[in-house]
């Protein structure tokens, strides 16, 4: 069974990251299950996503059969659930309560390196977010005790990002992506930035992991939906 996990600091923000259905890629279904859990009726909308740096700002739902490549989304409609697929990169669900923007990004190593995160920061701005106001919070994703990484991997990142590699194996280290990640919101001037801590190779029976299930020669297309969205906002009566 589906679960959605939420983040105390989203608070009420429609939101919701998804625990693994069954073994094959994220459906129809899926989407439908996952968007009653997190904002009733509303559409999901989703890009094709392909390890970029780039956003795309949100007005409406597109054809399922026509999605355009990005690997984050943000909106300032409300009525509208923007979703990342990952197993094993970090989904980042983003909102400005009092704006009214939410985003929502795919973060692995190449598009977190790339300036994924920046992009949907001023994608959310353009928006009228204020990035002081934006909370993340990053949900589950590979922890560093389950990330090994080998020389040529840590020769792309520059040496201020050393911190996030502990000494592993003989030319290996162990990469801290959760806290990558985290550093990159920071920096981008996110006022407030929450790892739920989740480790997604560690938990099996509860997410899609593509690194654990290429290290046990199993099907690797599984993944888990994580989900936002804004409501319309209670206008007051006119006397």
């Amino acid at each position: 069974m589906i679960e959605a996990i939420r983040s105390a600091a989203l608070g009420e923000v429609p939101h919701g990251f998804m625990t693994r259905s069954g073994e094959a890629a994220v459906d129809d279904a899926d989407e439908a299950i996952a968007a009653a859990a997190v904002l009733s009726g509303a559409p999901v909308v989703r890009a094709r996503q392909v390890h970029s740096p780039d956003c795309l700002v949100v007005t409406q739902p597109w054809p399922r059969d026509a999605r355009p490549a990005a690997d984050a989304l943000v909106t300032d409609r409300p009525g509208l659930l923007l979703a990342v697929v990952t197993a094993d990169c970090a989904p980042i669900l983003l909102a400005d309560r009092e704006a009214g923007v939410v985003g929502a990004a795919h973060a692995g190593w190449r598009g977190a390196l790339g300036g994924v995160i920046e992009n949907t920061v001023a994608a959310m701005a353009s928006l009228g977010a204020d990035p002081a106001r934006i909370v993340a919070a990053v949900g589950p994703c590979v922890a560093q005790p389950s990330y090994e990484v080998d020389a040529p991997f840590r020769e792309r990142f520059a040496d201020g990002d050393a911190r996030f590699f502990a000494p592993g194996a003989p030319d290996h280290w162990q990469f801290d992506l959760p806290g990558y990640v985290a550093e990159r919101l920071a920096a981008a001037g996110v006022g407030t930035v929450a790892p739920l801590g989740i480790d997604t190779y560690a938990e099996p029976a509860r997410f899609h992991s593509y690194r654990r299930a290429t290290h046990r020669g199993e099907p690797t297309a599984g993944r888990q939906l994580s989900l936002i969205g804004m409501v319309q906002k209670a206008r007051a009566a006119v006397p």
